[in-house]
């Protein structure tokens, strides 16, 4: 039987999950927890499909992989993986897709409902005692705001932006929705800036590139209005982390929750760790991450290789 192997299997919190859609597979299964790029050489030399979550597959450690035929990503982003070489070798390249939705928009609305309640202030605040000490029957030293009737504007409109406004209806908001960066204009939609500065909460939904690395910087959150929430549950490096932190020290917006960051795991000296930043929840990268939804990504990866065994590449990701 074919030899795969899954270079990374506890990045996806497997203890959790059945990995049964994989093993039922006629493969020849090869589990590793973490795979440093010195044990890598020796354990993709002989694999024949490969699926990796973050470890990288360079160009140079691709020509160590003389019997591979098929990579499958654990995840939609894989800039991890040099297309440009697997294409190059002829070794397609899958992703998996929209498995996380649910767990996303989940997560956003906690975010969204955890600001808008103080709701980290108050649990703060029955831990240290101001309640058993107050002299009245409820504690009411951070402003609580509702979110019906405020307008939530999404950047970036595919599959989680638009699955994340669908719900705001539901809650009595307005939706906002940016156009696209390029390209074509269409009906209906605002420029970034009209959004940001008429948008109550902001919500981003982009990938990561050149182009929206940095883009909601120093002057976008001057365009945003003093009660504004900025929610990133994207990807680190949308926002100017900097510009963010001090932006939130001067009380220019009311606050923002962020799932994800610049470098993570974080490093230290990250200005968003600092802990005079006030009204800023972090999360660890969890947004995607209910068992439900890893359970969709074990399942969605043993469908692609499971297509690919039967001759047919889905989720395909590349030059192709």
């Amino acid at each position: 039987m074919k030899k795969a192997i899954f270079l990374d299997l506890a990045t996806i919190g497997p203890n959790e999950l059945s990995l049964a859609p994989l093993d039922d597979l006629p493969l020849t299964w090869e589990y590793h927890e973490y795979t440093s790029p010195v044990e890598l050489k020796d354990r993709i030399k002989d694999a024949e499909i490969i699926v990796t979550n973050k470890c990288r597959l360079n160009s140079e450690s691709l020509s160590y992989a003389s019997q591979l035929k098929y990579i499958c990503a654990a995840a939609t982003g894989f800039n991890h993986i040099d297309i440009v070489a697997a294409d190059m070798k002829g070794i397609p390249v899958s992703n998996v897709r929209n498995y996380a939705t649910p767990s996303v928009v989940q997560h956003v609305y906690a975010l969204i409902l955890a600001l808008s309640t103080k709701l980290m202030n108050y649990s703060s605040a029955v831990q240290n005692g101001d309640w058993q000490h107050s002299k009245n029957f409820c504690l009411l030293d951070y402003p609580i705001e509702e979110i019906d009737g405020k307008t939530l504007g999404i950047i970036g409109y595919g599959t989680l932006g638009s699955a994340v406004a669908k719900v705001a209806p539901a809650l009595g908001m307005d939706v906002l929705i940016c156009q696209h960066l390029h390209g074509e204009p269409e009906p209906g939609r605002l420029e970034l800036d009209e959004l940001l500065s008429s948008a109550d909460i902001i919500s981003l939904h982009l990938p990561l590139n050149k182009s929206t690395t940095n883009l909601i910087g120093k002057r976008e959150i001057s365009l945003m209005k003093n009660n504004a929430l900025l929610i990133n549950t994207g990807r680190g490096g949308l926002v100017n982390e900097s510009a963010l932190a001090d932006a939130l020290r001067q009380n220019q917006i009311a606050g923002a929750g962020f799932d994800v960051l610049t470098i993570e795991p974080p490093a230290e000296g990250n200005p968003l760790l600092e802990k005079d930043v006030p009204n800023l929840i972090l999360t660890p990268h969890t947004a995607w991450a209910s068992r439900q939804s890893r359970q969709r990504l074990v399942d969605q990866i043993a469908d692609n290789i499971r297509s690919f065994l039967n001759a047919e590449v889905v989720n395909r990701v590349g030059r192709f």
